[in-house]
């Protein structure tokens, strides 16, 4: 663009046109004064002729190409009647001393004024030789006619091509070609004012009187001409109205200023049209131009900016310039820009300005922007504000599709269409990477403090996810509590490391007013190719991925096939579940709990297990992970209790008093309704309530919120004993434990087992032993294996215990067998458990 400025000469060079014109009429002139036999007329008919050469100069219809104007006017009138009656010299000077009244009356630059007057003078001194080469004129007959004719036809040809030449020199040859299209009109118009000056003629030839009824005639003539001019104006108005709002229509957004500026300008006849559009929303600020001779829209506009400021601020119209009246404040900077005229018109959207159309510097040195044109701009902005409203629309509901409304990041569908163009490009060296970042507990904080507060960490997490992923990644939200990062790394390990330290940046403390929250996420990785090559499958296998994550709170999982086939196994147990619950497919199996110390059995873990014809042993993990998302866990939950209780009481009858653990799941304690159906079923089988222990999950109880509470309270009411399972694995501490009503604690395995060969689990099992003893609580040891393990227990002051050392999980039939062969021969006393034989 700059380039093309550079270009662009100045009107200053226009004297290379008007040197050799002034030279052309000197010469031009000198010849018809040499060959004219009276060079000298009548001076009082020139000076009637000058006066009326002078009037008709004034243009009433211009036709404007670029900066410059053609001017057509009525002035071959009188100059077909000077060329018949007065000397060809006489015509020359009367001719080019209308052109200087007409410039000076137009105010032109000095550079303007000469070109016209030495194009005047060569162009009416050119048609003088031709007279002068042609036969003398007698009478008004044809050859009279053809002679003038042809002598005005000279002087339009003259003018037309200075005028072209002069914008070839400064604007170039795609603008002079602009000018050499006005010619048919020019010629045609040029045709009808001989025509009429040679009617003219006739009539002064037969009477002098005619000049009465010529003046009328010229009056009228006039009258016709301005009409046609009017309508000639309105017509292109019209059309280029009709040309912009279908254009408006069919543009595309990008496309929609330019189409817009361009044809603004062109309706308005401007040097610069400008659209602003101050900053709204997610929308930037916006002021383009668009100026007649650059290709493409300027960023920067001719006019100060307090104008469109002024007409967003008062919603009205703001015009300054010579025809339309000045506004003293306002035109000192105007004019300090250079600038002659400005509309500027608010562009509204129902009763709110959303921004400003205006236009700058009507064409042509002789043009201004009238009154007139204010109503037309005014429905030019109109048609302008409805397609920019109806562009931002389109671009707000395009948004909305592809973002999410919540956090403002892409939505699945912009992922998904994201990664089919990333998918498509495979780069040697590069993985297409897929973090899924699943947030922990946030069903937890939604229930406990309100949505709002959900609201609230979603929205954290992705600011966070945006500032520490690398800026080639997309980071989208996909689901309620996902989100999605994706970019190119060197290897699947290189993501792993991506999530784990993206994971770790995210975990700080989030704090909403007086709030404190720990948020952590599960993280899921898959990359492409080595997990799939179409977007459905990679964001399929990422959350398997990321559902595998959850199961180890705050992990980073990468996918691998037997994910998948798990989750395809657990989609095909749902039915088989359901009719296995309905026709007692399912079975509970029972593992002893026996103190350490003398080894007596003091109760029972019950454990549901499923051998299916079809799946064949399916695991705990798969079909407990099935009745929760089925709507089936309270009836697994159910079924275990019963026959838990069932055995208890059977076991009471014959003399052994046993009590029963029953696993729950932490969603079992979003059920109000269960405490009272754990005492309807203690009724039933009318087994004492201290009999019964429940056992919970660290991570179901220990959640962070107060939410399981009001149930666990409820069944410890009932005399139910509360026990935590997998204590260690989680995040909590054991003085989370004070403000729970629970009765023990289950150290997990992965402890127990590690106590002969890690001093670290030593060391942890013992602090849980000393600490849960001080605080009132029972401890059991989960994964007892070996009679070294057993020593340590015994020497820490550990109670109970469990594990293979003494029994696996057996189905009830199996227990009585194995419990009638590990009880001590001798008779057991009145009153007391059992003593289990030691085994070897």
């Amino acid at each position: 663009m700059a380039s093309r400025d550079r270009r662009r000469r100045s009107t200053e060079d226009a004297w290379f046109v008007t040197a050799p014109l002034a030279l052309l009429a000197i010469a031009f002139s000198t010849a018809v004064a040499l060959l004219s036999d009276g060079p000298v007329g009548d001076w009082g008919l020139a000076l009637l002729l000058f006066l009326v050469m002078a009037g008709t100069s004034i243009p009433v219809l211009n036709v404007v190409v670029r900066r410059q104007a053609v001017g057509v006017t009525l002035t071959e009138v009188p100059l077909i009647v000077a060329l018949f009656f007065l000397p060809p010299l006489t015509v020359v000077l009367i001719y080019t001393l209308s052109h200087v009244a007409s410039s000076v009356w137009h105010r032109f630059s000095p550079t303007k004024l000469w070109f016209n007057v030495a194009k005047a003078a060569a162009a009416t001194s050119l048609a003088g030789l031709i007279l002068l080469a042609l036969p003398p004129l007698e009478g008004v007959g044809p050859g009279t006619w053809g002679s003038l004719f042809l002598a005005v036809v000279s002087i339009t040809l003259v003018s037309l091509v200075s005028v072209v030449c002069v914008h070839v020199l400064i604007q170039g040859w795609p603008v002079g070609r602009e000018a050499l299209r006005s010619t048919p009109s020019v010629l045609l118009t040029t045709s009808i004012n001989a025509s009429v000056g040679l009617l003219v003629l006739i009539a002064l030839r037969e009477t002098w009187w005619s000049v009465l009824l010529l003046g009328a005639l010229l009056v009228a003539l006039a009258q016709v001409y301005r009409s046609y001019s009017q309508f000639f104006r309105q017509h292109r108005t019209l059309t280029g109205m009709y040309d912009l709002a279908r254009l408006m229509t069919t543009s595309t957004e990008g496309a929609l200023a330019d189409v817009l500026l361009d044809r603004v300008r062109a309706i308005m006849q401007a040097e610069y049209a400008t659209l602003w559009l101050p900053a709204q929303g997610r929308h930037p600020e916006v002021l383009l131009t668009a100026r007649v001779d650059t290709s493409g829209l300027l960023d920067v506009a001719p006019t100060p900016a307090v104008l469109r400021e002024q007409a967003r601020d008062l919603g009205q119209t703001v015009a300054i310039g010579r025809l339309l009246g000045d506004e003293t404040a306002l035109r000192k900077q105007v004019s300090a820009k250079q600038v002659k005229d400005a509309i500027v018109v608010p562009l509204r959207s129902g009763q709110a300005v959303i921004g400003t159309l205006e236009v700058t510097n009507r064409l042509s040195d002789v043009g201004h922007f009238t009154s007139a044109d204010i109503p037309v701009f005014e429905t030019v902005a109109a048609h302008a504000a409805v397609a920019l409203e109806n562009t931002r629309l389109v671009d707000r509901l395009r948004h909305d599709a592809y973002h999410d409304s919540l956090t403002k990041l892409p939505n699945r569908r912009r992922v998904t269409g994201a990664l089919e163009e990333a998918v498509k490009i495979r780069a040697p060296g590069e993985v297409v990477a897929l973090l899924l970042f699943d947030v922990d507990r946030l069903r937890e904080v939604n229930e406990s403090l309100g949505h709002a507060a959900g609201d609230k960490v979603l929205v954290e997490v992705a600011e966070r996810l945006r500032s520490c992923a690398p800026s080639s990644a997309l980071v989208g939200r996909i689901g309620g509590d996902e989100f999605l990062v994706t970019l190119r790394l060197e290897s699947a390990d290189a993501a792993l490391e991506m999530a784990a330290r993206m994971r770790e940046q995210i975990r700080a403390e989030m704090v909403f007013d007086a709030l404190t929250l720990d948020v952590d996420t599960a993280v899921g990785v898959a990359v492409h190719p080595d997990h799939g090559s179409d977007p459905a499958v990679l964001l399929q296998r990422v959350d398997l991925a990321a559902t595998a994550a959850k199961s180890v709170p705050g992990s980073v999982q990468l996918f691998n096939a037997a994910l998948e086939s798990r989750s395809l196994r657990r989609l095909g147990l749902a039915g088989d579940l359901r009719r296995a619950l309905d026709d007692g497919g399912l079975e509970v199996y029972f593992q002893p709990k026996v103190t350490l110390r003398d080894r007596r059995l003091v109760g029972v873990e019950c454990l549901a297990r499923w051998e299916d014809p079809a799946h064949g042993t399916v695991s705990p993990e798969d079909f407990v992970a099935v009745a929760e998302h089925t709507g089936q866990l309270g009836r697994l939950t159910e079924f275990v209790l019963r026959e838990g209780l069932r055995r208890s009481r059977d076991w009471a009858h014959g003399g052994h008093p046993l009590s029963v653990a029953v696993n729950l799941s932490p969603r079992t304690l979003t059920d109000p309704h269960f405490p009272a159906r754990v005492a309807e079923l203690l009724d039933e089988y009318g087994v004492p309530p201290q009999r019964l222990t429940l056992e919970i999950r660290e991570s179901g109880v220990l959640d962070g919120t107060d939410r399981p509470i009001p149930t666990l309270r409820r069944l410890r009411d009932l005399g139910v004993r509360l026990s935590v399972d997998d204590f260690g694995t989680g995040d909590s501490s054991l003085a989370h434990l004070r403000r729970l009503p629970v009765h023990e604690v289950k150290v997990d395995r992965s402890f127990v087992q590690g106590m002969a060969t890690d001093p670290g689990d030593l060391a942890i099992v013992n602090a849980v032993v000393t600490l849960s003893q001080q605080f009132g609580l029972a401890v059991v040891a989960e994964g007892v294996e070996s009679e070294l393990t057993l020593e340590l227990l015994q020497d820490i002051g550990c109670e109970i215990g469990q594990g293979f050392l003494f029994s696996r999980p057996l189905p009830y039939e199996r227990l009585e067998a194995w419990f009638g062969a590990q009880v001590d021969p001798e008779a057991v006393p009145a009153g007391e458990l059992p003593r289990l034989r030691v085994v070897p």
